[in-house]
């Protein structure tokens, strides 16, 4: 496992006076950090009160239990999770490799492509006691993810005139992006997420030689667009 960057170990004070939403997120965001550099299972609210530099009193105000804490943090990257890609995808405009490619580059965004996060993700992931409520949080989630991938895949084999499952490609595409999260999370010497983006689109190009390369979608020529950096 790669090594997880930690706060220091002096806390300094947080201003009294935020909001609830401001200081539930405070709470989400140590939750977070401390699942990154503890796990699911040896995560106390303890650790995380420590982590905010806050009293566990205050943990125990927000949220009562680890449980309540551990679903809300679920729920809040499921979320900006969410609002990551279809930003991504609404910004990509109609043409099915360029929202193909929104959704690859989405998904190693450096806001949510962070050693804490991926490591709270596959703490998620890994726990069999959080996998009902994974599926309770994240299923709707998945489900959208999967429709709007399958889509973009079926789009793709009607333009090139290949043969194909979009169903099956859509998954393969998936778990290769999944399959790459875990690699940066679990090599003692992982590659960087510039190679990793590229892996992913390799696996897309493989499928859509014609409209992929390792570098991303292939311009159709229209200005504006770059295949590195997307709709400019």
């Amino acid at each position: 496992m790669t090594e997880i960057e930690s706060s220091t170990t002096d806390q300094q004070p947080q201003p009294r006076k935020l909001s609830r939403e401001a200081r539930r997120e405070q709470l989400i965001e140590a939750t977070i950090e401390t699942i990154g550099r503890q796990g699911y299972a040896k995560t106390t609210l303890t650790d995380v009160s420590r982590h905010a530099g806050l009293s566990h009193g205050l943990v125990n105000f927000h949220f009562e239990t680890k449980e309540k804490l551990l679903a809300e943090t679920l729920s809040y990257l499921a979320e900006e999770y969410r609002r990551n890609w279809t930003t991504a995808l609404e910004a990509a405009g109609s043409d099915p490799a360029r929202r193909l490619d929104a959704i690859f580059r989405a998904d190693f965004n450096p806001t949510i492509c962070t050693p804490s996060r991926l490591a709270a993700w596959c703490a998620f992931w890994g726990e069999a006691q959080s996998r009902p409520l994974y599926q309770e949080q994240c299923g709707s989630n998945d489900r959208e993810y999967n429709r709007v991938l399958e889509e973009i895949c079926r789009e793709l084999l009607a333009e090139t005139g290949r043969p194909g499952d979009p169903v099956r490609i859509a998954r393969v595409l998936r778990v290769t992006t999944e399959g790459v999260w875990m690699d940066l999370m679990t090599m003692s010497a992982p590659y960087d997420k510039e190679e990793a983006l590229c892996t992913v689109f390799t696996c897309a190009a493989a499928f859509f030689p014609e409209k992929f390369t390792s570098q991303g979608a292939v311009s159709s020529g229209s200005a504006g667009y770059s295949p590195q950096a997307g709709p400019v």
